[in-house]
């Protein structure tokens, strides 16, 4: 197959399961309306050693505006909040990725670290836009299930990375394509 379609065609796949994930996510009860474990993210923490930078950022725009139809959030401050958390996510875990490497950082570094950025820029939405002053009481817990959860999906993207030989081929075969 040539190389270019094997790159769209494994975008479209992660794309597809950053959706399936999203609906997935949104049919678990959650405790607060704004607390999710971030499930759709696993496509996107994996991409991140797949793609260069413009196809990574195309995937997570798919994933943003998939999940916020999904949710039915698009045209609300909701939206706003999953674009800024995510955009700060995917861009830090990928510039840390890039800067330090595979051997430098795991996914379970990058998972944390992209769970702590989202939090983050969501809580610092939160002051400027909604809670004013009073979002400094949200986010100690917020960040501390933010920690967990990304160390969670690290941990899975980690072992997944390891254990699956799609992804070993898929790496390969884009590695080579990087080289040409």
């Amino acid at each position: 197959m040539d190389q270019p379609i094997k790159r769209q065609s494994t975008l479209a796949l992660l794309g597809a399961l950053c959706l399936f994930l999203s609906t997935i996510e949104y049919l678990i009860p959650k405790p607060l309306p704004f607390i999710r474990i971030g499930l759709a993210n696993i496509p996107i923490m994996l991409a991140i050693d797949l793609f260069p930078f413009a196809s990574f950022f195309l995937l997570v725009i798919i994933k943003i505006v998939g999940q916020a139809i999904i949710t039915g959030s698009l045209f609300s401050y909701v939206f706003l909040f999953s674009f800024g958390g995510t955009v700060a996510s995917a861009l830090g875990m990928y510039l840390l990725r890039k800067l330090i490497g595979k051997e430098g950082i795991s996914f379970i570094g990058i998972g944390i670290v992209g769970a702590l950025l989202s939090n983050a820029v969501q809580i610092l939405l939160a002051w400027l836009l909604i809670f004013g002053p009073s979002a400094q009481f949200i986010a100690p817990p917020l960040l501390l299930l933010g920690l967990i959860t990304g160390l969670l999906l690290g941990i899975f993207c980690q072992h997944f990375s390891e254990q699956s030989r799609w992804y070993k081929q898929t790496l390969e075969e884009h590695q080579y394509d990087e080289s040409r």
